[in-house]
């Protein structure tokens, strides 16, 4: 099966035959590099788990849980409005991507079950991965690159937000909230739960309606979607896809809210399926030798973003 986009095409039949075949969610196969070297995703996280296994007994498990609390009675429809009407004024500082990256070995997510390393190796460790499976793909290395920046938001200079209102996964508002939704039970104490006109299926929304008409909680996807949209990127509409909804796994793990897909989005949410493998299987203990890589990818950042960009 081929995917067709204005992009490099990704031809998946080449791969279906190869034995021992790593198959991503939705049943799309992810190919071995040729050298025999590809990504290979490991069975347990740096803490001896399942990864996303939110019930293993752990004080680690713990924190995640009281995080996803605070995160499902916090972010209501109104807050999210608030905060894209605010930050997509761009109106914090001026800097290159680079600096951004940079910057992010000052933040660990709180609710990552799987890692609590600085930010950076998790970026780079997922670039690196996909970058042995999908060589010939560049946007998709440098989106892998950049598609966690937005956790900048944690940061003082930034607002200072605190972590529910940045990481974990995200889910839509202004609809019912699916149970497909990690720790579904604390959405009884969000304002949202019992309002009329947000709490059926579709709520505010129609079938059909397209993910960019639906709001969905605002955190680091959301953020780091309007930076390189407004600052005129060259990345083709799946890696802005990818950056945006990257963290929606009740759609692109659970198939949930699917019903508001078009079809740019049902294309896009192939590419989404393809990268979420590397974005989850590739943390790791193990770091990437920055110095090493950072040429290649500031080779990317030229040719995909201007010099400076306003955050």
């Amino acid at each position: 099966m081929t995917i067709l986009m204005e992009k490099p095409e990704l031809d998946f039949q080449n791969h279906a035959d190869e034995s021992k075949e790593l198959v991503l969610d939705g049943g799309f196969p992810v190919p071995k590099s040729l050298s025999g070297e590809g990504f290979l995703a490991p069975e347990i996280n740096s803490f001896g788990n399942s990864f996303r296994d939110y019930n293993a007994e752990s004080e680690r498990q713990k924190s995640v849980e009281e995080f996803y609390k605070q995160q499902h009675v916090n972010q209501t429809y109104d807050f999210v409005q608030k905060m894209r009407e605010e930050y997509s004024k761009l109106n914090r500082m001026e800097m290159s991507i680079w600096e951004c990256c940079e910057l992010l070995n000052e933040v660990v997510d709180d609710s990552d079950p799987d890692l609590d390393e600085p930010q950076i190796q998790h970026l780079l460790q997922s670039a690196e991965a996909v970058r042995k499976d999908y060589p010939n793909e560049d946007w998709l290395h440098l989106t892998a690159l950049i598609h966690d920046l937005g956790k900048v938001l944690l940061l003082p200079k930034f607002g200072g937000l605190p972590q529910w209102a940045v990481v974990g996964d995200t889910f839509p508002l202004g609809c019912a909230f699916d149970e497909a939704n990690i720790h579904h039970k604390y959405f009884k104490e969000n304002p949202d739960y019992n309002n009329p006109s947000y709490n059926t299926k579709n709520g505010i929304y129609w079938d059909g309606c397209g993910l960019d008409n639906v709001t969905i909680s605002w955190g680091h996807d959301d953020y780091m979607y309007l930076v390189p949209k407004e600052n005129g990127t060259t990345l083709p509409s799946a890696g802005l896809f990818i950056i945006r909804y990257h963290s929606l796994y009740p759609l692109h793990t659970e198939e949930a809210y699917m019903q508001f897909l078009n079809d740019e989005d049902k294309e896009n949410l192939k590419w989404l399926r393809i990268f979420n493998k590397y974005d989850l299987y590739s943390k790791s203990k193990v770091a990437v030798d920055v110095e090493k890589v950072k040429p290649y990818y500031l080779s990317l950042i030229e040719k995909y973003f201007p010099a400076k960009l306003k955050w």
